[in-house]
């Protein structure tokens, strides 16, 4: 497997309709008109994923008064995600992307390095998306802990 495709600034959104954390379904078209923050995370409930999803829950205010909706999207099964919502008390939607299909779409599931070996997996990615399902920003390989802070800086919002 060779490294997947990266999507970049002004290149269409791929549009996705998966199973939430609710057990209803979120599709990426019905966000249209807003700006949206979808943030690719390995696996629900381990300590940088938890970290990374508090995060923007803490600062989910914030981003929501600034235009932004938040999205989380991992492989997890929607019955994981209802713990980790449940759990870590999770204000925004959490999708299932069981099959690594979006999140290959997005250049965010394929080859990564992991303690100094090459693997398969989830590419820590978030992407923010502009009201017309552009993306405006594509960012790989983020850190779990201090990403919000570094989004805001990105995004004008520190």
């Amino acid at each position: 497997m060779t490294a997947p495709d990266r999507l970049a600034p002004g290149d269409p959104a791929p549009d996705f309709t998966l199973p939430t954390d609710t057990g209803e379904t979120l599709a990426l078209a019905a966000l249209r008109g807003r700006r949206v923050i979808l943030y690719a995370y390995p696996a629900a409930m381990t300590p940088g994923c938890t970290k990374q999803a508090c995060d923007f829950r803490d600062s989910l205010a914030s981003l929501q008064a600034a235009g932004y909706e938040v999205v989380g999207i991992s492989p997890d099964k929607p019955a994981k995600l209802a713990k980790f919502r449940e759990r870590d008390a999770i204000t925004f939607p959490l999708v299932a992307d069981v099959d690594k299909a979006v999140l290959t779409a997005y250049g965010a599931f394929g080859e990564k390095q992991l303690y100094g070996r090459t693997v398969t997996g989830v590419i820590r990615s978030t992407f923010v998306i502009d009201p017309d399902g552009k993306v405006e920003h594509a960012f790989y390989n983020v850190k779990a802990t201090g990403h919000v802070a570094k989004l805001r800086r990105d995004l004008g919002l520190a």
